[in-house]
């Protein structure tokens, strides 16, 4: 039986065949459409676009770093300058195994391990793709030593760079500040003050001090530099390029010589000194003791030197001029007999009979004279002369703590100088309605009491009693206290700087009554002979001893039997000329007891170098013990 044979279909599959090639014909026809649409688009709509960015991969700009002003004295000498040098700098990002390339890197160019502390910090804290200095300032030889292997070490590379060197180093470390490495922090901020594009390139900017309250003067303006580059990033040709724009040049009113003088004077001791021109609030001198070395900062201090001053119980990091609070002790007496004639509570002839202490009505607790046995009958002029505490007792009452608050802050007292420098404070002048907001307490008659003599609540700094001492001097004018005498390329702009900015109108026969008691404050029968023994010229001065632990009814205080960081602070203001004021001043020593025996010869070494050119001669022995026995 013969099986069925199935005959093709030729139409069908014809049919089939030309649905497959048409629909294949289709697809394909309106694939090139579409790739045509995405020309037309790339190429006509979004030309702009990629002709731009062509150019940005043909065009690479550059910024160009601009040279940090320097800071000079205001004779001249250099306090902050800029030197050439080269790094060795890692690209963190680039170096795949960091430990092994700086083990090979040590093999050509010494790394010692302040080197690698240093540089472990800075990887802490740095940002993406941003270089880091394993090693500063190499000499010529390293600098050849690792060029020759430069091949074996992608992602680390030799850098050209300016230093900043402060050459007085701790003498100067707490006004000038330092620059530091730019955090990220510092970054956002420059970013929302749309002052980012200026720091393009740079890697350091001001972090304290003259450094940075002055960083847009000092830094400068970045340039650019536009460069054609091959396809391999090589550059071919500069195309344009816009100069950078040094930082401006700063002239200080400090004398930096006198500077010096008064951080030796200081010896062994801690403390602060601000002296201060009164005729134009220029600071002169601006000392806080002691110092560290700012140059450690510059590339990020390692962790050795920093634990050192961070943990060091001097505190050499804290600005004891503009940020140290301290009881002003007996060197508010002058303000307060200013007060007792403004107020016209007490007479210049009005006197006490002083025992040796002072009671409260209806209170059998003695608040001691620093002299046991009293200075016998004392009138203003002698209060101030002989430093009566039982005098100040008892007016303080009489006055109350609010009509004190009133005057003394007509002196700039619980307030900011505005000096050029962040980080100032207040200080504390105390009244009854501060004590009722901070403590919810009423004021009491004792706390009254021990104001009176500068101790209780008040605080102040070295700056605002040296400002104050010189609107004193300058018959109650007081000019804004300032440290920059000049910015290079804003010579005649208006300084407000130099501008009064206390104005304390005091009777010219009183303010006579408290200089004259203020001159014989440093002649022999003061407290402050050494200020002034053998001098050609006249100094009116005041010293002050504050407490730093109170002492219990009948304790007898014995610097001996307290820990050093525990014993009194001595205090000592002073200006000079006496007649015709050329320079006024604050000095404090830190636990140094008496103001007679430590703060004046201090003062004394400065006034000295400042009005005669030279060091003083020393004290005779009879006189440095009268002195040391003085408040």
């Amino acid at each position: 039986m013969m099986s069925k044979i199935e005959l093709k279909d030729h139409q069908r599959e014809i049919y089939f065949f030309r649905l497959r090639l048409f629909l294949s014909l289709g697809f394909v026809g309106l694939m090139l459409f579409i790739l045509l649409l995405r020309f037309f688009y790339l190429q006509v709509i979004r030309h702009g676009h990629f002709e731009t960015m062509a150019e940005s991969n043909r065009i690479y700009v550059v910024p160009t770093v601009p040279n940090r002003g320097v800071i000079t004295d205001r004779n001249g000498v250099v306090l902050a300058r800029n030197y050439a040098g080269y790094t060795l700098e890692i690209t963190p990002d680039k170096v795949a195994d960091m430990q092994a390339t700086i083990a090979e890197i040590g093999k050509l160019v010494e790394i010692k391990p302040k080197d690698l502390r240093r540089f472990k910090k800075l990887m802490s804290e740095r940002r993406s793709l941003q270089t880091l200095p394993i090693r500063t300032r190499l000499s010529d030889d390293e600098v050849a030593r690792f060029a020759s292997q430069r091949y074996r070490f992608p992602g680390v590379e030799i850098k050209a760079r300016l230093f900043r060197e402060y050459p007085l180093t701790d003498v100067t470390s707490h006004l000038l500040g330092y620059i530091g490495r730019i955090n990220q922090q510092e970054i956002t901020q420059l970013e929302n003050d749309d002052n980012a594009n200026n720091y393009l390139g740079s890697e350091y900017i001001g972090k304290t001090g003259i450094e940075q309250f002055y960083e847009d003067d000092l830094h400068g303006v970045t340039g650019f530099e536009q460069v054609e580059v091959d396809a391999g990033g090589r550059a071919v040709r500069m195309l344009s390029h816009t100069p950078p724009q040094s930082g401006k040049n700063l002239t200080l009113t400090l004398d930096a010589k006198l500077q010096e003088i008064a951080v030796q004077a200081f010896g062994d001791y801690r403390g602060a000194l601000v002296a201060i021109d009164p005729s134009n609030g220029e600071v002169l001198a601006f000392v806080s003791k002691p110092g560290y070395d700012p140059n450690l900062f510059i590339d990020g201090i390692d962790t050795e030197n920093w634990e050192a001053l961070n943990n060091s119980p001097d505190v050499p990091l804290n600005n004891r001029a503009l940020r140290g609070q301290y009881p002003m002790g007996s060197t508010i007496k002058p303000f307060m007999a200013l007060a007792a004639l403004h107020y016209k509570s007490r007479s210049p002839s009005y006197s006490i009979s002083d025992p040796g202490y002072y009671k409260l009505a209806g209170s059998s607790h003695q608040y001691r004279d620093w002299k046991a046995d009293g200075h016998g009958r004392v009138d203003m002029f002698k209060s101030v002369q002989v430093s009566c505490d039982t005098y100040y007792y008892g007016l303080a009452t009489e006055l109350g703590i609010d009509r004190m608050h009133d005057f003394l802050e007509l002196f700039g007292f619980g307030k900011k100088t505005g000096l050029d420098m962040e980080g100032e404070v207040s200080g504390l002048l105390p009244s009854t309605a501060w004590k009722m907001k901070r403590y919810n307490q009423i004021w009491y008659p004792g706390d009254t009491v021990s104001a009176g003599i500068g101790q209780g609540y008040h605080l102040i700094t070295p700056l605002q009693l040296a400002f104050a001492t010189a609107t004193l001097a300058n018959d109650g004018v007081g000019f804004q206290p300032h440290l920059v005498k000049d910015v290079q390329g804003k010579e005649g702009e208006p300084r407000p700087a130099t501008q009064a900015i206390l104005n304390v109108k005091i009777p010219a026969d009183d303010l006579a009554l408290v200089k004259r008691a203020m001159v014989a404050v440093t002649q022999p029968g003061g407290t402050a002979v050494a200020a002034n023994y053998g001098a050609p010229y006249s100094v009116a001065g005041k010293t002050g001893t504050a407490q730093v632990i109170g002492m219990k009814q009948g304790e007898k205080y014995d610097a001996s039997k307290v820990s050093e960081y525990n014993r009194d602070h001595a205090w000592f203001i002073a200006y000079a000329p006496a007649d015709k004021p050329r320079i006024a001043m604050a000095v404090l020593a830190e636990n140094g007891g008496h103001g007679g025996g430590t703060a004046a010869p201090i003062a004394r070494k400065v006034l000295d170098y400042y009005l005669l050119g030279k060091v003083p001669t020393p004290l005779k022995k009879a006189d440095e013990k009268a002195a040391a026995q003085s408040d």
